[in-house]
């Protein structure tokens, strides 16, 4: 009777285990996928304080809609250039959605760069979060296919001529990178805050610019290991990445994160003005 237990036991754990290596092996989430599924985590939640109640109200932006490759339609916050100019900047909210906060970071950006288009995109379709629990769930919700009709929808929307640059935050920064590489030739910059990178060597061989990253050293998900190994990557590929890792935290960027830090965001938004100004000609 113990034998034939101990046998059953032992089918039952092989069976589980065949089953957890052909969910790891066979699903082969995609980089934006991995970094949704950071939401379930209860310390990846309690990592990102709620925000702090902020209105801001643009003088020169307004909200666009287009059409997307799915049949639909999207929305999103578009500064359009004093002068005529092919040079836009696509800019990816985080796990937050498109908010004021990202609103304003991007009228910041628009004064600084000179004459550019900015379009703001929405990949949450109109939800925004005040709370962690509603990110985390709007986060995961996220279905790769809207998402990248929402990109695609709006590289067409800047035209065929268009000269695009790319930033994004937390989740925006994995997306900001997608963003570039479903650009294609059209793509002249990428700019990643502490986002998820992509780990398909192949994928990146295709991407048509250079990456500039923002990461944080204490942060526990896009950690120095996971920097490392997106350098490496790039270097396979034969692309370049310029590093500029911080004594910070995840989201170190956000004002209305308690983490928030000033020298960081003040060294990385430097330098990240001088790699978008360099390709924005």
């Amino acid at each position: 009777m113990k034998k034939l237990f101990l046998l059953t036991l032992f089918i039952g754990l092989a069976a589980i285990t065949f089953a957890q290596r052909k969910v790891v092996c066979c699903s082969n989430p995609s980089a934006t996928q991995q970094f949704a599924m950071l939401a379930s985590s209860p310390q990846f939640k309690m990592s990102h304080k709620n925000p702090l109640p902020f209105r801001f109200q643009s003088s020169i932006g307004q909200t666009i809609t287009y059409k997307t490759s799915d049949g639909k339609q999207a929305s999103a916050f578009f500064m359009k250039a004093k002068k005529p100019t092919n040079n836009y900047l696509l800019v990816i909210h985080e796990w937050w959605g498109l908010n004021d906060y990202v609103k304003k970071e991007s009228e910041k950006l628009y004064n600084a760069l000179g004459n550019v288009n900015i379009i703001d995109l929405d990949l949450y379709d109109g939800k925004v979060a005040t709370t962690r629990e509603d990110a985390g769930k709007f986060m995961q919700a996220v279905n790769d296919d809207r998402a990248r009709a929402i990109v695609n929808g709006a590289i067409a929307y800047a035209g065929p001529a268009a000269r695009i640059a790319t930033i994004g935050w937390c989740f925006g920064g994995g997306w900001s990178l997608q963003t570039s590489l479903l650009a294609g030739k059209k793509a002249v910059a990428c700019v990643m805050y502490y986002g998820m990178p992509e780990q398909d060597v192949n994928k990146l061989k295709t991407l048509n610019t250079d990456v500039l990253g923002n990461f944080a050293n204490k942060d526990q998900w896009i950690n120095p290991k996971v920097v490392a190994k997106f350098e490496a990557d790039m270097k396979a590929a034969g692309k370049k990445v310029y590093l500029h890792q911080y004594d910070a935290d995840h989201g170190f960027a956000n004002p209305s994160n308690p983490i928030y830090n000033s020298e960081a965001t003040k060294d990385a938004y430097a330098n990240t003005l001088t790699f978008l100004k360099a390709r924005l000609k």
